[in-house]
């Protein structure tokens, strides 16, 4: 590991905004932010611009950005702590085990900001129906999911499976920029995105509720799904 990985590893070790795999933050983060505040997750935030743009925009929102990688998750930890942004958190944590963190209805809406679209492994994408089965056990009803990316696969792919699993599309903007929709929460942009728009390429974003009959899974996922309702 490189001489600054180590220090930013150090110093999220001491900052107060970042969780680094806690055993009993389940349903205790309004605790944790001394607020009532609805929650909003960023997933796979990586350094974090996301969360803390949202956290300036919203200070009566509590947003955590969660990402397994510290070294990157120092850099908007310590961006919300210098700007004093106390309803920013981070929580080092593999997303595969979100209901290990967050109780059921604990979370009011999720961000999925230019994750990896994992080309060569579609079940590996955020936006599939393993995730989407996951998210639903910690979201209120009705809650929404927001995806925003340049990669047109991952987008297709989302428009795909929300359809079958029968999702409500809220908004759904193929071209962000092209049709002057950078707004709001859409006008945030990260390291990348800002590399990505001045390679040229589209911004795509969608924003979904789930079914109210509960995401649906098939093969090996329905299966697994199955052996461990057994074990319960």
């Amino acid at each position: 590991m490189g001489h600054k990985k180590l220090i930013k590893f150090q110093a999220i070790l001491g900052y107060a905004n970042v969780l680094q795999f806690p055993e009993d933050m389940k349903g205790k983060w309004n605790s944790f932010f001394k607020n009532n505040n609805p929650i909003t997750l960023e997933l796979a935030c990586g350094k974090g611009e996301y969360s803390v743009g949202l956290g300036r925009q919203n200070h009566d929102h509590n947003y955590i950005g969660i990402d397994i990688k510290g070294n990157r998750i120092y850099t908007g930890a310590k961006t919300a702590l210098n700007e004093h942004l106390d309803n920013v958190a981070f929580l080092r944590a593999q997303i595969g085990l979100l209901t290990k963190y967050f109780a059921p209805r604990e979370v009011t809406e999720i961000w999925i900001v230019f994750s990896d679209p994992f080309l060569k492994k579609e079940s590996n994408r955020l936006t599939h129906s393993r995730f989407l089965h996951l998210y639903e056990q910690v979201l209120v009803p009705g809650a929404r999911i927001n995806l925003k990316t340049d990669s047109l696969e991952l987008y297709n792919f989302t428009l795909e499976t929300i359809a079958e699993q029968g999702c409500v599309i809220h908004e759904n903007i193929a071209d962000i920029y092209g049709k002057g929709m950078a707004t709001g929460p859409l006008a945030i942009q990260t390291f990348y995105e800002k590399m990505h728009l001045a390679e040229g390429r589209t911004i795509y974003y969608i924003c979904f509720s789930l079914p109210e009959d509960g995401v649906k899974l098939s093969g090996r996922f329905a299966r697994k799904e199955e052996e461990e309702a057994g074990d319960d």
